[in-house]
């Protein structure tokens, strides 16, 4: 479906003009219709498949010696970690998509037809990429593969990414959440209020998604599961833990798309078939920002709150 939208995107860029009225031109017209919302169907999936993708490395730790959670499962060949990194990617990128496609919908000339074309042509490959990542990851996975479990991979001191992630100091990191949760908080209201700072919103819900990501990994997961060793990010995700990292990771993914799809349309504010409509789609994203910032912000005080863990100092 990509390829095929791909290409029909590459006539778009390169054969679109409203001003005609040729055969070719009311062909494309119509055809955008029915492409676009292929598209609009495939991008949300690829949201979901995001989750799914988690959930299922989960389910199936099991069958690997050693996998206590997605973490071992993941690392049960070389494709797995970099499928989800780029599913993630992907997923943010779809999302971000989906306001364009939005925006260019409310428009009575098409005011975003190749923008988003541009856009779905540079995400692709990636797309295309994580294909192969994913195929490959399953398919190459063996029942009797030995894989490491999660308390070696997010080790303190071992020596790894995971590990050196996971050993950022406590204070500094709660300082740095709540502080990127406070400046997301008050600069998605300012602009709420007065149309003004969309893109100082949008940088700050970006950094918020990187904040909170290094945030679970060095404090949030420990105050979880009450031990100060296990940084794991995806034992968060297990029914022992009430699934809390679901409500975690969505409000996060569901904050950082709204927060980042503010500032997307920020430049278009001024297309005149969409000068009307714009504001009130930012304003309308801000909320549901705002809103899964809040979520994500309750959550982490109330596991801070209701923990037994109790650090020295």
């Amino acid at each position: 479906m990509i390829l095929y939208a791909s290409a029909f995107g590459a006539q778009i860029l390169r054969r679109w003009d409203l001003r005609s009225g040729s055969e070719l031109q009311l062909g494309l017209e119509r055809k955008t219709y029915l492409v676009s919302t292929l598209v609009t169907y495939l991008f949300a999936a690829e949201l979901l498949s995001l989750f799914l993708f988690i959930f299922t490395a989960d389910r199936i730790h099991g069958f690997f010696v050693g996998a206590m959670c997605a973490a071992g499962t993941l690392k049960a060949n070389g494709f797995g970690y970099p499928a989800l990194l780029l599913k993630s990617l992907n997923g943010l990128l779809a999302g971000l998509w989906l306001v364009l496609n939005w925006a260019d919908n409310k428009g009575y000339d098409y005011p975003l037809i190749k923008t988003k074309y541009a856009w779905l042509l540079a995400a692709a490959p990636l797309v295309l990429a994580e294909t192969v990542l994913q195929a490959n990851f399953f398919l190459r996975l063996k029942p009797d593969l030995v894989t490491s479990c999660c308390g070696s991979l997010f080790s303190l001191g071992g020596g790894s990414l995971a590990s050196d992630l996971a050993s950022l100091p406590l204070t500094p990191m709660k300082i740095a959440f709540f502080s990127s949760l406070f400046l997301c908080l008050a600069l998605g209201g300012f602009f709420f209020r007065t149309g003004k700072g969309g893109v100082l919103f949008a940088v700050s819900s970006a950094t918020m998604v990187i904040v909170t990501i290094l945030s679970i990994l060095s404090f949030v997961s420990i105050y979880v599961y009450e031990l100060p060793t296990h940084h794991c990010p995806f034992c968060l995700l297990q029914g022992a833990y009430n699934s809390i990292g679901y409500p975690i990771y969505i409000a996060l993914f569901g904050g950082g798309i709204g927060g980042m799809g503010v500032g997307l349309l920020t430049p278009f504010r001024k297309t005149p078939s969409l000068s009307a409509v714009v504001p009130w789609m930012q304003r309308k994203m801000t909320l549901v920002a705002l809103a899964c910032f809040l979520a994500l912000g309750a959550i982490v005080v109330y596991v801070l709150a209701a923990s037994n863990l109790t650090l020295p100092g």
